[in-house]
């Protein structure tokens, strides 16, 4: 079962369905007792920082969602959701974040279009991780007006150019981020879904050894 955290602010359905047709099932959820039971959680997201961290707070999911990253169970970010991840974000205001990953989330600065919308290449810069399996580039969907700048950047698996070098996927151990909406970047994004879901079968397969 994987759990899609409800906290009134998401994409939460295209992305079920996405996840469906790869033959895993489904629970679009606030739970928590249907979230730390699930052998993968995705934290999906539109809108702003500011108000999606105020929903989580409110509704007692930023402590669930550090109940699940405890268990070791893999968690995914969506776009939005990938940028909750980090400690900060500059969006209508300083906001604090889940501080999963170090890092902040700044505007894109720059006399070009705003917000970065469109099919744009990937850079992977860890080809060997478990997320790229299969998988040696190819374009994703993004839609965002802000990006992440990372602390450590043994965190970052993959960027992509629109102007400068922007952060696109990011990893640290169990915990996971896509800035692009992988169920709407056909192939490559699909793929890239479908090996972060690989990840929650091994790790149901290791808890259980």
């Amino acid at each position: 079962m994987i759990a899609i955290i409800d906290y009134g602010i998401g994409n939460l359905h295209s992305v079920s369905k996405a996840i469906e047709r790869l033959g895993y099932e489904t629970c679009v959820t606030s739970s928590e007792k249907e979230i730390l039971a699930a052998d993968g959680a995705i934290l999906p997201g539109v809108g702003a920082f500011g108000d999606a961290m105020k929903h989580l707070r409110e509704t007692g999911l930023q402590e669930v969602v550090y109940k699940f990253v405890d268990t070791g169970k893999p968690l995914l970010g969506i776009c939005l959701g990938m940028q909750l991840l980090f400690s900060s974000s500059e969006e209508y205001g300083e906001h604090k974040g889940l501080d999963l990953l170090p890092g902040h989330v700044v505007r894109f600065q720059g006399d070009y279009k705003i917000p970065h919308m469109g099919w744009n290449r990937l850079d992977v810069k860890q080809p060997t991780h478990l997320l790229f399996e299969g998988i040696e580039s190819g374009y994703v969907y993004f839609v965002h007006s802000f990006h992440v700048k990372l602390d450590d950047p043994a965190n970052l698996l993959a960027t992509t150019d629109y102007y400068q070098e922007v952060t696109a996927v990011v990893g640290k151990d169990n915990v996971f981020g896509m800035q692009f909406h992988p169920e709407k970047s056909s192939d490559v994004g699909i793929s890239l879904l479908s090996n972060f879901l690989k990840t929650t079968v091994v790790s149901v397969s290791l808890s259980k050894d």
